[in-house]
């Protein structure tokens, strides 16, 4: 009886520790796998996409050394004002040829590029080169500095590879991801990481919304994808931090395509403006303002003459709504400002000493800068592709001319004649023909006496490059 109570206990212990082995076993096969297996499916899937571009720029100032990627983010001796001293005047620039290295992925069969803005911006040439080593040049069809995109275009017979865009709202914070680009021009290098954080906001614009990551990000990785792990492009790598080792930024890809849209429809993008300087509501800023709670946005300064000003909102209103939906905060005005419809009226829900009210604004387009917003209107030459504003001191104090009265150049349409002249935004137009030109009234008319006619002769002044003449044909 003994051995039989005995064995019964025996085999009670064994089928416990068998039951408890299975659930082990099954818990396993259900725990998330900690580190993929590898990456090379991944890689075969996304890297024929991705292409090398090379820059070349022609650049004022003592030449550089070397080649280097054109950032937005070293040491010249011959800065120093004791050389300046030495030769007893002040040497004047020199115009110098600098190359750059960035990275791309190709959106779709008729050869569409995204990039980062700063990888060709104030390109001269560009230059593309494919995985299995065909090259092209490339065009700029449009540029968004703010949020440091771009998109390009090469002419290439046959399909060409396409990389599959994702969702970046899907994207999970700890969830793996790979970088893939040209760090330092070797072209096709795979790095990967996590997602650190979504939603990061470094100052680069007001419009930061990046991905954080430690798959690493390396200067010629800028333009390139960021991948998930079903080969998706999630993201568009473009930054780096020089003081945090192993952390870098991508362009959420959600927002990079509706971007796209517009530079590939327009060559520009349209933001909504209304005209107001904001904070967020801290501290007791809330309670001494009337506000319920931190939610909305304070409005610290109205631009004259814009849209809220002529709707009448005023400093120290708190918007709470646009079009009825909540504002979280300053950077959430900010982003549905911008995707207002411009010209269409809109309405903005403030609370002011306490009390809500609501106000039709019209929406008009943001200016490039907001120093740019009480500036005369920018007008625009369709047949030349330029759009200018009247010079006004303090813009002629930015742009470092020496100068009263003129027109300078604040937006140049891709592919126009401006373009192929090679104006740039921040030329100041002084002469059309050798005729003054004081201000943009004169350029129309100048302009327009010349359309369908002879090559018009620009005399342009250029920052520190001085005097220039480019001609329209």
């Amino acid at each position: 009886m003994n051995r039989r109570l005995r064995f019964a206990q025996i085999m009670a212990v064994v089928l416990v520790v068998g039951l408890m082995s299975t659930a082990g076993l099954q818990a396993a096969k259900s725990a998330p796998r900690m580190i993929p297996d590898n990456f090379s499916a991944l890689v075969d899937q996304v890297g024929p996409a991705v292409v090398n571009i090379q820059v070349e720029k022609t650049m004022a100032g003592e030449a550089g050394m070397g080649q280097s990627e054109a950032s937005p983010f070293g040491m010249n001796p011959f800065g120093d004002e004791r050389f300046k001293d030495f030769f007893g005047k002040q040497m004047p620039p020199q115009e110098h040829r600098q190359d750059g290295l960035g990275t791309g992925f190709i959106i779709d069969k008729n050869g569409y590029i995204i990039t980062n803005n700063h990888v060709v911006e104030n390109a001269d040439k560009i230059r593309v080169r494919l995985k299995d080593e065909r090259e092209f040049e490339a065009k700029v069809i449009g540029r968004d500095p703010q949020t440091d995109v771009a998109l390009i275009k090469i002419d290439a017979k046959g399909d060409l590879p396409v990389a599959s865009l994702g969702r970046s709202a899907d994207l999970k914070v700890g969830e793996w991801v790979v970088a893939v680009g040209s760090p330092f021009g070797l072209e096709q290098t795979v790095t990967a990481g996590i997602v650190s954080a979504k939603g990061r906001t470094i100052g680069s614009g007001p419009y930061d919304n990046f991905i954080q990551t430690d798959a690493s990000i390396n200067p010629g990785n800028s333009g390139g994808p960021l991948v998930n792990m079903n080969g998706e492009v999630v993201g568009i790598n473009t930054a780096i931090i020089a003081h945090g080792q192993g952390i870098g930024f991508a362009i959420p890809i959600d927002m990079a395509a509706q971007i796209v849209a517009q530079l590939k429809e327009n060559g520009e993008v349209t933001r909504g403006w209304l005209g107001v300087t904001i904070q967020d509501l801290k501290g007791d800023l809330a309670e001494y303002y009337g506000a319920k709670n931190t939610e909305g946005a304070l409005v610290t300064d109205v631009v004259p003459g814009n849209p809220a000003d002529q709707a009448g909102i005023k400093a120290r209103d708190i918007i709470t709504a646009v079009n009825g939906e909540k504002v979280k905060n300053s950077r959430d005005l900010t982003a549905k400002a911008a995707a207002l419809p411009v010209g269409e009226a809109t309405q903005i829900t403030v609370v002011r000493d306490g009390k809500e009210k609501t106000f039709d604004v019209k929406v008009a387009k943001r200016p490039l800068t907001l120093a740019d917003a009480g500036k005369p209107a920018v007008e625009k030459e369709g047949e030349f592709g330029l759009q200018v504003t009247d010079l006004t001191p303090e813009m002629a104090k930015r742009l470092n001319v020496n100068r009263e009265g003129g027109v300078v150049v604040v937006g140049v349409r891709p592919e126009s004649k401006a373009y192929k002249a090679g104006v740039q935004q921040g030329d100041v137009i002084l002469e059309v023909n050798r005729q003054n030109v004081s201000s943009t009234g004169e350029l129309k008319q100048l302009l327009a006496r010349h359309i369908g006619g002879d090559v018009i002769a620009l005399l342009v002044q250029r920052g520190n490059a001085g005097m220039l003449v480019l001609k329209l044909a």
